[in-house]
């Protein structure tokens, strides 16, 4: 077995009992942001677990009230009053190798979303291969919110879950939805009582890790074909439009409005 005591600094509680991981987002001071490490704990534990032969199934959640509300926004919003210029490309390293590893690992996810699920956070549990929701939790792609483009998953993930015209429509406004509006337009497979979600994610797990692990695995690897075709086709250029978007004035302004609690003043450059 693996040593994933060591993603415990990056805020990422791995938990193996008799061939499922229970994988806990930690950070719920912060709604369990990724920030901090969380971003390359989770890479590393993807690419660990897929070369584990003890785990037969992962069940995600977040600590806490919240699953995960995305990306550090008051990072974020020091960043953009810094004026070095970030690195050249560096979305194309950590967010694309995230999205690549959830796509390569073999073993099943089940994503049980206990509380709001948003930008990054909304991406990370779309790309477990099957979602559970509390019925009191909420989930959406706020990235626009912030002045970026959502490069980092949304915009390869929602469409296949949707259709293009309401990833259109959700993204391009960032609203949150509910758990039943969420399950009425098929964004999420399950809604299930708050008090519930971990059994019933858990018990659909468990079905998983006793069944026929190779027949399993590579019908999941299989119909993630359809999703390398379109990771081909957007993933490195709605990254690089999300990093152009960094350097925008409308993105500085919307981190400083959210840290404000205010309304945005966007200027459209």
């Amino acid at each position: 077995m693996a040593d994933y005591g060591k993603y415990a600094a990056g805020h990422l509680d791995v938990r193996v009992e008799d061939r499922l991981a229970f994988v806990t987002l930690n950070r719920p001071d912060r709604l369990n942001a990724v920030g901090d490490g969380m971003h390359e704990a989770l890479e590393g534990f993807l690419h660990d677990v897929n070369m584990d032969e003890d785990v037969n199934a992962i069940v995600l959640t977040g600590a806490g009230r919240g699953f995960c509300s995305g990306g550090d926004v008051r990072g974020m919003a020091a960043g953009a009053a810094t004026p070095a210029r970030r690195p050249l490309g560096r979305l194309q390293r950590g967010p694309k190798w995230l999205v690549q590893h959830f796509l390569n690992c073999e073993v099943p996810i089940i994503a049980a979303v206990n509380g709001p699920a948003a930008g990054l956070g909304a991406t990370i549990a779309l790309l477990c291969d099957v979602v559970y929701m509390s019925d009191t939790a909420s989930i959406g792609d706020t990235h626009v919110r912030v002045g970026v483009v959502a490069g980092d998953g949304g915009t390869l993930i929602w469409p296949h879950l949707v259709g293009v015209h309401r990833a259109k429509e959700m993204l391009m406004s960032g609203r949150m939805i509910g758990a039943d509006e969420a399950g009425r337009i098929g964004l999420v497979n399950h809604v299930v009582p708050a008090d519930r979600l971990m059994e019933e994610a858990t018990a659909y797990a468990r079905g998983l890790a006793d069944g026929p692990t190779l027949a399993i695995r590579w019908t999941k690897l299989a119909i993630n074909k359809i999703l390398w075709q379109s990771f081909n086709l957007v993933q490195e250029f709605s990254l690089a439009m999300e990093d152009m978007t960094f350097e925008t004035e409308d993105h500085k302004e919307a981190v400083q409005a959210f840290v404000e609690k205010r309304e945005g003043r966007f200027v459209g450059r």
